[in-house]
């Protein structure tokens, strides 16, 4: 038994570490067009489940899944209301991890210059929600993340054996990944309370939203190349990043040449296939092969 097990660990370890050095390319196999989404906004992958979100009319999520290579819708939509209210009207975020408090992130610009933001992270019975299709009854708890600096978008990461929430900022300067305690920020008013931030470093532009690789402690930051425009997958090291207090970036993918708003991005399953998607009316969900 010893001397098979041997050989198959060190494939793995072989497999790991190339990934985490060599340079590899992300490209865009076909794209589609689904509507009633309004600018989409991310994609969350749970376990064979796929959740687009987006700002139609109010805030909203729906559930596809894949059938061979077509999204099949499920006709399950919820709507991020609450009494009939828009509540979260512009997600930007969905933290799940299938055993710790669901967060959805909400990012709303208060000038055109883009200097005054609102961000507010909802604590989430996410079970509820899907079951009911609205937030009547299934938000916990209201955050002000007053920590940010441009914006939120939750996503759960794990660092030495522990889950946090990792959000992250847009603009073009003093830009930052933050890690929050799940357990301290279920229960706070406001993210600048003490404790709730754990870690934080720096990190460059136009981040859209984060997607973490659990199994290669890789964080994705899924950028623009400039304010609002063009394609960028940044593959940071979240430890080395955390213990340097600055991202250091594994590779950097800007191949896909599409001038449109990049906002989400999830693999689905494997480190190979992923969707990306983005805010225009048309070609806004797309299929990526990464090798």
């Amino acid at each position: 038994m010893k001397k098979k097990i041997i050989p198959i660990i060190a494939v793995a370890i072989v497999v790991f570490c190339a990934f985490v050095s060599a340079k590899f390319e992300t490209k865009l196999v076909r794209a589609i067009t689904i509507d009633s989404l309004g600018a989409c906004q991310g994609v969350s992958y749970q376990n064979g489940r796929i959740f687009l979100y987006g700002d139609r009319e109010v805030g909203m999520i729906r559930e596809f899944k894949m059938v061979n290579d077509s999204l099949v819708y499920q006709h399950k939509e919820v709507r991020l209301t609450q009494n009939g209210q828009d509540v979260i009207n512009h997600p930007t975020g969905i933290a799940y991890n299938g055993s710790g408090p669901t967060f959805i992130g909400n990012s709303i610009r208060l000038n055109a210059e883009g200097t005054k933001w609102r961000a507010v992270i909802y604590c989430i019975n996410w079970k509820g929600l899907l079951q009911t299709g609205t937030l009547d009854g299934n938000l916990i708890n209201t955050i002000e993340d007053d920590a940010c600096i441009q914006g939120t978008r939750p996503e759960y990461v794990k660092y030495n054996n522990k889950w946090y929430v990792a959000t992250a900022d847009y603009g073009d300067h003093g830009n930052e990944v933050r890690l929050y305690d799940p357990e301290k920020l279920t229960k706070a008013s406001k993210t600048s309370e003490e404790g709730v931030v754990f870690k934080k470093f720096i990190c460059t532009a136009w981040v859209q939203n984060l997607h973490w690789i659990a199994n290669k402690g890789i964080l994705v930051l899924v950028q623009n190349k400039v304010e609002g425009r063009q394609w960028r997958l940044t593959y940071i090291d979240l430890k080395r990043s955390i213990e340097t207090g600055k991202q250091v970036i594994i590779n950097q993918v800007d191949t896909i040449d599409r001038p449109d708003e990049l906002e989400g991005f999830s693999f689905i399953g494997n480190e190979q296939n992923g969707i990306a998607v983005t805010s225009s009316r048309k070609n806004n969900v797309n299929f990526t092969i990464t090798r």
